[in-house]
């Protein structure tokens, strides 16, 4: 047995259970022996007392190791006169078959088990200008969806064995190592010859990775950051970029509230001078909500261009002339400011602007303290809620009790931020607030994009995803992508034409192909908003374009050919 294959026998009685595996083998052989050696005096003593032969304890010991093995019966069986020696002899063949049968799960199992399993590997070869994920968290897998749709190459570099096995199975390239050990960075995962390095372990973990990179190579480092007073130490550390998600969205959930409670247009995205576009939820008791987009009149009546929408978490463009507007609708609308203000005014319901409670943030996190010193800067009340009592938290309990809501005032609040770290307490608890308080709005912040859906059926009516977000951010970041906007529901981007050039928009079908809407064009300097299907594109043209992550996905990988 080679010292390779011996290390991999070694891993079977490590890692997770091992410890208890190593335990049973030792209680196993222990007990091997110790029958072996009763058995091996018994016998001495029977042929002395039952067949009147003195014999050696050597001599005892093969003729029980004979028997327990099944390769034979004993070089005595012949002197085996006495009843008493021949049922000792069956109780010997029958305790060596059971002490086989008890090896096998012992022994056998763990290497059968070895041996079907999937191991990562140590190392990568051949790759070069190749992305580097140290962690794979959320942001990480949206990360690693950018990638394999650019057909960009990367490499998953995890610490712990299994969790490396588990991300190596769903056929994602992983590496196991560990990123703060040079020998990873540089033989494991070739990160001399990387596009980039990002890091998303926690704070401290990621000051140490970027130190270790550093010493490596000069390649540009990206790293995450939960406490926002601690990204000067990671750019110490050799972080060319910090970036911080969290804040982000907590800011961004807070500009829901603001934009909720005033006339006044808040969050568009500007594309040129007077040319914005923004998110509107409809409330519910808005002059538009119960009505089809064809009656709703948004057209006729503001004079702004109604882009997509989201109906219940699925994004619709251009939505239908029969799709149904409620309050859990959000337009993506463009158009002048005061188009915009017009349409806005339609959205917002005169009941909802009239309550005027407290919000509530619940969980007081990065998200959920960022969430209230924006509130507070706009002189808006709020009152927050965490399962744990520290400071700035002023009700401590869990928010999907009902009698914790009750608690914070949930029926004079006009809103319930949901900054909570779990998606599926997110859920619960907005399905809980709903039941409490159906006319209060529902804010939320998701983790996993897979959640945001599930949200809004849940009852919320906004909800925003950290690990959209953070993908946003770096795909800015690495893939040089000019990303408009990172806190909305739908990526705006501005991209070069490619094959499009000298094509109409009629022609090319640009929503059709992708599920995108070009929404402007900047030529020569200046932005050109009347877009409509005879529009001919040109070289050197930027258009600017709106959807959903995934259809920008599809709308870039189409115009790089």
């Amino acid at each position: 047995m080679n010292v390779r294959r011996v290390r991999r026998l070694l891993t079977a009685f490590g890692g997770r259970g091992g410890s208890k595996q190593r335990r049973r083998v030792v209680r196993y052989l222990y007990g091997l022996v110790g029958i072996i050696v009763l058995y091996t005096l018994a016998y001495q003593a029977g042929m002395a007392a039952f067949e009147g032969r003195q014999i050696t304890f050597a001599k005892a010991l093969l003729a029980v190791v004979e028997s327990f093995t099944t390769t034979g019966y004993g070089e005595d069986a012949q002197q085996w006169t006495t009843w008493q020696m021949q049922l000792f002899a069956v109780l010997m063949q029958f305790t060596g078959v059971a002490l086989i049968f008890l090896a096998l799960p012992v022994f056998l199992a763990p290497w059968v088990e070895e041996r079907l399993s999937t191991s990562a590997p140590t190392r990568i070869n051949g790759y070069a200008d190749h992305v580097v994920v140290a962690g794979y968290t959320a942001r990480g897998q949206a990360l690693v969806r950018e990638l394999e749709t650019r057909d960009i190459p990367y490499v998953v570099v995890e610490s712990d064995r299994e969790r490396a096995a588990d991300v190596y199975e769903t056929g994602t390239t992983v590496v196991h190592g560990d990123p703060e050990r040079i020998e990873t960075c540089r033989d494991g995962v070739n990160l001399p010859d990387a596009r980039a390095l990002v890091v998303d372990v926690d704070d401290e973990t990621n000051a140490s990775i970027a130190l270790t990179a550093k010493e490596v190579c000069d390649v540009p480092v990206i790293t995450f950051v939960e406490d926002a007073g601690l990204a000067e130490y990671q750019r110490l550390a050799g972080s060319d970029q910090v970036l911080s998600p969290r804040r982000l969205i907590g800011e961004s959930l807070a500009t829901k509230v603001t934009a909720g409670l005033s006339r006044d247009l808040g969050g568009a995205v500007e594309i040129a001078e007077d040319f914005d576009i923004v998110e509107l939820p409809v409330q519910s008791g808005s002059d538009i909500a119960g009505v089809t987009v064809a009656e709703s009149g948004i057209r006729e009546r503001t004079g702004a261009n109604v882009i997509g929408a989201w109906f219940r978490g699925e994004f619709v463009s251009p939505p239908s002339p029969d799709s149904y507007i409620d309050e859990q609708t959000i337009l993506l609308v463009a158009g002048n400011e005061r188009q915009l203000e017009r349409l806005k005014r339609l959205t917002l319901s005169e009941q909802r602007r009239l309550r005027r409670g407290r919000v509530i943030v619940a969980g007081y996190g990065m998200v959920g303290s960022t969430v209230e010193d924006a509130l507070e800067a706009a002189g808006i009340s709020c009152l927050t809620v965490d399962k744990v009592d520290k400071e700035g938290v002023e009700v401590v309990g869990d928010v999907t009790k009902a009698e914790v809501l009750t608690e914070a005032g949930i029926e004079g609040a006009s809103t319930v931020i949901l900054a909570l770290p779990d998606d599926t307490t997110t859920i619960f608890a907005t399905l809980v607030v709903r039941e409490l308080a159906p006319d209060i709005e529902i804010i939320a912040r998701a983790d996993s994009p897979e959640s945001v859906r599930k949200l809004y059926r849940a009852g919320a009516d906004y909800v925003l995803s950290l690990a959209i977000v953070s993908g946003r951010m770096l795909a800015s970041t690495i893939l040089d992508e000019e990303v408009i906007t990172f806190d909305q529901q739908v990526e705006i981007i501005r991209a070069e034409p490619g094959p499009l050039a000298g094509r109409s928009l009629g022609e090319a079908d640009v929503r059709a192909r992708t599920g995108c809407t070009v929404v402007a064009v900047e030529r020569n300097g200046s932005v050109v908003t009347d877009v409509g299907p005879d529009f001919t594109i040109r070289a050197g043209d930027d258009l600017i374009v709106a959807g959903t992550d995934d259809d920008v996905r599809e709308f870039t990988q189409w115009v790089e050919g």
